[in-house]
């Protein structure tokens, strides 16, 4: 039976070791948190593709502000005829009209005609009510994108914070379940020297050595999940898939002063989602002076000089030019613009209340954070008494076991809550450290406090 036990041992002993090969077998890149978070910014595809997003946005702007200028166009023409009027035309644009094409039979039957014409054509805009107000749209589009850009970078921060966090909460983890481990151990080499003196039963042995087995296959699951972290930071970062990053230097300490007015109007100011809402009921504004310019005239002016020749393109049998200006009104339309208006205006009106329901919402999650701050402080202390409760009761229990005054299953019950106890403060201590950044996170200053 005890060679079953050793051999058992072993077998799970080895089949732990895979999980951490694999960490051996890749090079471990070590970082500290603000190498990490500006790598991060560098390399994260997610960031980059919203950072393309955000600079394709601001093309709109231009594209808006070209409306403004002058339009040029060249042409080179080649036509064929012998329909009268356009062969009377062609002739007269090349001045070859001679008193013998105004006879009966030569305006009515023709003979073909060919022409090519060469010709440089202006057009200015002078009034078109549309232009701004589009150009107000295609900035506060510009303006979203850009800080959905910088929210990005925010979240993307905060991502790489929590997942060190996660890393040094595994660690702890593993430890605890290392610790817990050897503290089995112990008891099964108790068990086994009780059960050879005679004073054991067989019964205590079997318990130990199972509450053994169970602490290993925890501690196999607790390095897996360390290399599933560090494969998670990478590609935060953007190191590569499959490549394995650490933090081990976590920065600035995120202790932040729960002011609340103070944090609500910074948060006002840096919320970068809270941008976005305001830059839709901007661009709400703007669509509405849009839908109500709608109703004016525009002007425009325009100019050209032109080249025609029977002979070859781009010759100068004669030339020509024309300049002048063009007023467009739009009297009715079907009711077209009354109904785009009123569309408008409802759009407006949802964007204005979604930008009063995302500020209560900050605030919300102000006033949320700093509670589960001093929640997690408070959480923190109770575990850490726990521990040493649980601590001095294995010691004790442990004592009394060797002295026959209490039973394997008693030691056994204390040995897990000693263990549960270590896990409870280790959560405690990752999760005091996430309020924290939750604070700076939720004020929208995370990025800024970190890499200070």
């Amino acid at each position: 039976m005890k060679l079953v036990t050793i051999l058992l041992s072993i077998l799970v002993m080895a089949l732990a070791r895979p999980l951490v090969s694999m960490a051996d077998s890749d090079s471990l890149r070590t970082l500290t948190m603000k190498e990490a978070i500006s790598m991060a910014l560098e390399n994260n595809h997610h960031l980059k593709a919203s950072s393309h997003n955000a600079r394709s946005s601001s093309y709109s702007t231009d594209i808006a502000t070209s409306r403004y200028y002058p339009n040029l166009f060249f042409e080179e023409s080649f036509g064929i005829s012998n329909s009268p009027t356009q062969t009377f035309m062609m002739k007269l644009d090349q001045g070859r009209f001679s008193q013998n094409d105004f006879q009966i039979h030569n305006l009515n039957h023709p003979g073909s005609w060919r022409n090519f014409k060469t010709a440089l054509t202006l057009t200015q805009s002078l009034y078109d009510p549309s232009i701004s107000p589009s150009r107000a749209m295609a900035r506060q589009e510009a303006l979203k994108a850009e800080a959905g850009y910088e929210g990005a970078q925010q979240d993307l921060a905060f991502q790489v914070f929590v997942l060190y966090l996660d890393s040094v909460r595994a660690a702890a983890q593993l430890k605890a379940i290392e610790q817990a481990l050897a503290d089995a151990t112990e008891n099964v080499r108790l068990a086994r020297v009780r059960e050879r003196e005679g004073v054991g039963l067989k019964s205590d042995l079997l318990r130990a050595e199972t509450h053994r087995a169970m602490v290993e296959q925890h501690l196999i699951t607790a390095r897996n999940s360390i290399t599933l972290i560090r494969l998670r930071m990478a590609l935060a970062v953007g190191a590569g898939e499959g490549s394995l990053v650490e933090v081990a230097e976590p920065g600035r300490s995120m202790t932040p002063t729960c002011a609340i007015e103070e944090l609500f109007r910074v948060a006002l100011q840096e919320r970068r989602d809270l941008r976005q809402s305001q830059a839709d009921k901007d661009r709400g504004d703007a669509a509405l002076r849009l839908a109500r310019n709608a109703y004016l005239p525009t002007l425009d002016a325009f100019g050209s000089y032109q080249f025609n020749s029977r002979e070859y393109p781009f010759g100068s049998d004669n030339d020509a030019w024309m300049t002048g200006v063009s007023l467009k009104w739009q009297i009715f339309d079907g009711f077209r613009r009354c109904s785009e208006r009123k569309r408008v205006l409802a759009g407006r009106s949802a964007a204005e209340e979604e930008l009063i329901a995302k500020t209560d919402e900050i605030k919300l999650q102000i006033r949320e954070s700093c509670l589960r701050r001093d929640e997690a402080a408070k959480q923190r202390d109770v575990a850490r008494q726990a521990l040493a409760s649980a601590e001095e009761t294995v010691r004790l229990l442990g004592k009394r076991y060797e002295n026959s005054l209490a039973t394997m299953l008693d030691l056994l019950d204390a040995q897990t809550a000693l263990n549960q106890s270590r896990s409870k403060l280790v959560d405690a201590e990752a999760d005091y450290a996430f309020s924290g950044g939750r604070v700076f996170h939720a004020s929208g200053m995370f990025l800024k406090e970190i890499m200070k």
